[in-house]
């Protein structure tokens, strides 16, 4: 049971993490970054990254993920593995528990927890996640250009799904369980009015079907919920858009968080309603949710801790 003293705490190892870690190292701060859960946040369940910048070709999410955990600590960050199971924010120094009994004493926190994709959970969508099936358009739309895709969901980020995926697909299919989206009304019509995009209603993915050796996705066995009827559908891709939970649960009661536990933060700030504690990346950004702005938010928080230890807030 060690105590480990930092003037900067940075909880989570994604792009955020990594990036707050990498100025606060350059800013001579002697950050100490948890790893957390799943160190290297949500890239490591990605495989190709090409919206990256600085990179010609595509990427592996998990090696982008390793360098820029390796950049951290060539510059001076403390790494640990570990995952904060509880933390203090009523006073300043902060304190944060990790699971295995260390404790971590910090003058700043960053808290970069990120989001976990919600994800249907079935075996079969385990088994082709990353072969055909995906939580992000705007991350893998591209690999289906000229292909038929399903989105699943019935929400805002599903109908957004549906309709970015149209620039890449020549056939999208919306498949919802209820018969009415709960999407915004505006996205709706746009959903609706458009020529590549077609709904089946009151239905659930019983299974997805596919090849093996290699794993690739050829469809999905729908169930419709009032009739009991069970029908097959051909697709290359199928999106799950059921939405995103922020990894705040530490945070829960203690720092602001909006309807849907995502933390709240000054506008063009990365600070929240306790003095010294910054939120970056996806824990606190439900519009972009992209590695590129955790970075940003990340870079920003570093830079705002920076100024709140010389005196600065």
């Amino acid at each position: 049971m060690t105590e480990h003293q930092t003037k900067v705490l940075i909880i989570g190892s994604g792009a955020a993490g990594c990036t707050a870690a990498i100025y606060a190292a350059r800013a001579s701060l002697n950050p100490i970054m948890v790893h957390g859960l799943q160190p290297g946040g949500q890239l490591t369940i990605t495989t190709d990254v090409e919206n990256f910048p600085g990179f010609e070709h595509a990427v592996q999410g998990p090696w982008l993920m390793e360098q820029m955990e390796k950049q951290a600590a060539h510059v001076g960050t403390k790494i640990m593995h570990d995952t904060i199971m509880k933390v203090d924010l009523s006073k300043r120094p902060f304190t944060a528990v990790g699971e295995s009994g260390d404790s971590y004493v910090a003058e700043t926190l960053v808290i970069a927890t990120g989001a976990t994709a919600r994800w249907l959970g079935m075996p079969t969508e385990k088994k082709f996640a990353g072969f055909g099936i995906s939580a992000c358009a705007t991350c893998d739309g591209f690999f289906f250009k000229g292909k038929e895709v399903l989105v699943i969901g019935g929400g805002n980020s599903a109908v957004e799904e549906a309709l970015y995926l149209t620039n890449h697909a020549t056939k999208v299919t919306l498949i919802h369980r209820r018969d009415s989206l709960r999407a915004e009304k505006i996205g709706q019509q746009r959903l609706f009015a458009h020529p590549k995009i077609s709904v089946i209603w009151d239905s659930v993915v019983e299974e997805f079907v596919g090849t093996e050796n290699p794993n690739s996705l050829t469809g999905a066995r729908l169930k419709n919920i009032k009739t009991g009827a069970v029908s097959d559908i051909k697709a290359d891709g199928a999106f799950i858009a059921i939405g995103h939970t922020p990894n705040t649960e530490l945070f829960k009661g203690v720092v602001t968080m909006d309807a849907d536990g995502y933390i709240v933060t000054t506008p063009g700030s990365t600070k929240t309603n306790i003095a010294g504690v910054f939120a970056a990346g996806d824990v606190q950004d439900k519009i972009f949710r992209q590695a590129v702005t955790a970075a940003g938010t990340g870079c920003m928080a570093a830079l705002e801790a920076e100024r709140f230890l010389a005196g600065g807030h």
